[in-house]
């Protein structure tokens, strides 16, 4: 935990403390956010109080002392309930803003940790409740220099491995053939050889399974991947090592001698689309310029919707991309959520518009990385179907 940082990140917001609360690992970011052991066993309520100004508090209770004995601060604690509630009175007396895991209406829906009863009790002592929303997204989801090359790393690796399983299908469908389970298998045996990881297997869907955007292959329904097919993979890993960040891309493929107006006219539309959320954000940065999430989404979404195809576009432009392929920090989204958030520096994330119809589908996903100053695509930008 970097206690200096996050009392410099209240301060700018104008927010007099961040309370952590958790109970039973209720709240997955606190421990990730104040560097807290996964391994605790936590059967009681704790409290820990980051003021913008002076000494954190901790408020433990009395079987669970130490559970916070590594980070910074005074400690107090507790047995009963009237102590508890005593000692939280005491600790937020000098406040009046204070935030927490909390989403108002539950809007971010990934953040939203604290339960309806302790936000009644905080609020109840007369204290005003904000959202910790950018707060977590600039200690979960920036990035560190080393953070930054491992996902550069990464996105050698898949680009390689992507471009190599195109040619492996194009190999096996003339020798013999091959199904959408074989060639994510295919993947995962070069990542296990390029000591690479992931939370769930790369996407490999063929004609109407592409119109489906969370599609799993599976070896127990084989779907044969055929001359005349167009191919969608979306693929997503990061190295095996710690604080190492994900590469998440989608490219579009055919096999055989190419695809049909339809399917270019698709394409067409949707690599527009990308490009003018590229744009957007490009733009807004070079200009010094505040951009939240869903601005970049509204771009995106609003060429989508001119060519006609806006109902076929069924999820946000983007998400946060860090240690985790979802993280923490900005997504993309006007449609799931109206996404606030601040767009920060030294974040990551990705734009994938698309179109999703009854016999095929297509999506092109890239991931943009923002500097003080600038933004840049990480990896290829695909501007036609790979001929397979």
């Amino acid at each position: 935990m970097d206690l200096s940082a996050i009392q410099q990140a209240l301060r700018e917001r104008n927010i007099d403390a961040w309370l952590f609360y958790d109970h039973h690992h209720r709240d997955p970011i606190a421990y990730r956010v104040l560097g807290l052991p996964n391994g605790l066993m936590v059967t009681r309520r704790w409290y820990y109080l980051i003021p913008a100004k002076g000494e954190p508090v901790k408020l433990v209770h009395k079987i669970e002392s130490g559970h916070l004995d590594s980070l910074p601060g005074t400690k107090k604690k507790y047995a009963g309930w009237q102590e508890l509630f005593e000692s939280l009175k005491q600790m937020l007396a000098p406040y009046r803003d204070v935030a927490m895991q909390y989403s108002a209406n539950n809007f971010v829906f990934t953040i939203s940790m604290v339960d309806a009863g302790t936000a009644d009790m905080i609020r109840g002592l007369g204290k005003n409740i904000v959202s910790a929303a950018d707060l977590i997204a600039q200690f979960e989801a920036t990035l560190s220099e080393e953070q930054i090359k491992s996902h550069f790393a990464a996105r050698d690796v898949i680009d390689a491995v992507t471009a190599e399983a195109f040619k492996e299908i194009g190999r096996r469908v003339r020798n013999g053939g091959t199904h959408e389970h074989d060639i994510q298998q295919f993947f995962m045996e070069a990542f296990q050889r390029e000591n690479m990881v992931t939370d769930d297997p790369p996407i490999v869907a063929v004609n109407a399974n592409s119109g489906n955007p969370h599609y799993e292959p599976s070896a127990s329904r084989p779907v044969p991947i055929r001359e005349g097919d167009l191919v969608l993979l979306d693929v997503w890993a990061k190295k095996n090592t710690p604080g190492a960040v994900y590469y998440d891309i989608t490219w579009m493929g055919f096999v055989g001698n190419g695809p049909s107006d339809r399917q270019r006219e698709i394409f067409k539309i949707v690599s527009e689309a990308r490009d003018i959320g590229v744009k957007t954000v490009q733009d807004a940065i070079a200009a010094a310029k505040p951009i939240a999430g869903w601005q970049v989404d509204h771009a995106v979404r609003g060429h989508i919707k001119k060519a006609k195809y806006g109902d076929y576009f069924i999820h946000r432009t983007g998400h946060s991309i860090a240690t985790e392929v979802h993280s923490n920090g900005a997504n993309m989204d006007d449609l799931e959520i109206h996404d606030e958030r601040r767009i920060l520096p030294n974040s990551l994330f990705s734009i994938e518009p698309g179109i999703y119809l009854p016999e095929f589908g297509v999506r092109l996903e890239v991931d943009v990385l923002v500097r003080p100053g600038s933004a840049e695509v990480t990896g290829k930008i695909q501007r036609e179907f790979v001929t397979i």
